[in-house]
């Protein structure tokens, strides 16, 4: 490429002129151009080597990607770069992500196989993808549907285990209640024992105890006090038991000490 076809080339990219001179300076002080005297016939349309090349040109003249991407597409349908299918993986690579908004029927027909194999990868790579997505999709969908006659099964077991604790609440509310009137039940009798005019017999409480009518207070004393050692329930003894005999112990000695 000589100064002239790289001055253009600036141009064409939109680069100001006076940068534009200082680019070409600079580039031909690189030997990245060549100089032509001005007797050598100048051509209009100028061909860089390949789009590796063409990048590298606009990148170094501070054009930004956008913009590259968009000039070497256009130089590449206008036929100003060679077109070298081992080149075009970078190129590639940078347009696949950028809307080609160009027909088919508007490019060169050494583009035209490129470019609908590349299409074809994307579809191929697309189908894949989605493929995979409905894949993912019908395991999610799987889980959920199990999660749900899991916690449905909780659920039933909650409602089952919720109705027994009712059923069990119930029932020590009929025990509590039996258990209170039992209770008001022992305090009248015990309440009625207490204020009844008639008082046993000492002979009653010789027979309880199976002694003989003559026993003496003594006797009939040591009696109950030997009966209320062997049901005392600090000695496994029976407490309903040991209530009657110490209730019947009781008013026998405020009897006789009366």
């Amino acid at each position: 490429m000589n100064t002239d076809q790289a001055f253009d080339l600036l141009k064409d990219a939109g680069v100001a002129e006076s940068n534009s001179i200082q680019i070409v300076r600079r580039w031909l002080r690189e030997g990245r151009i060549k100089y032509e005297g001005g007797n050598v016939h100048r051509e209009k349309a100028f061909t860089v080597s390949d789009t590796d090349l063409a990048f590298d040109l606009l990148k170094d003249a501070g054009i930004s990607e956008n913009n590259r991407i968009k000039t070497v597409r256009r130089w590449l349908v206008e036929g100003r770069i060679k077109y070298d299918g081992r080149n075009m993986e970078s190129f590639k690579s940078s347009i696949d992500d950028k809307p080609f908004k160009l027909s088919i029927n508007e490019l060169p027909d050494q583009n035209k196989d490129e470019i609908i194999q590349r299409l074809k990868l994307k579809i191929q790579a697309q189908d894949t993808h989605l493929k995979g997505m409905e894949e993912l999709h019908e395991t999610s969908k799987k889980k959920l549907i199990q999660q749900r006659e899991m916690y449905k099964k909780e659920v039933v077991m909650l409602r089952n285990e919720n109705s027994k604790l009712q059923n069990e609440a119930k029932d020590l509310l009929t025990e509590n209640i039996e258990l209170r009137n039992e209770l008001m039940k022992a305090k009248q009798n015990q309440t009625d024992r207490n204020h009844s005019v008639p008082t046993a017999r000492t002979d009653d409480y010789n027979k309880k105890l199976g002694l003989s009518k003559k026993a003496t207070v003594k006797e009939v004393l040591a009696g109950y006090k030997g009966l209320l050692k062997i049901t005392h329930p600090d000695h496994n003894g029976n407490a309903k038991v040991f209530h009657y005999i110490k209730t019947d112990y009781d008013n026998f000695r405020n009897g006789n000490n009366g």
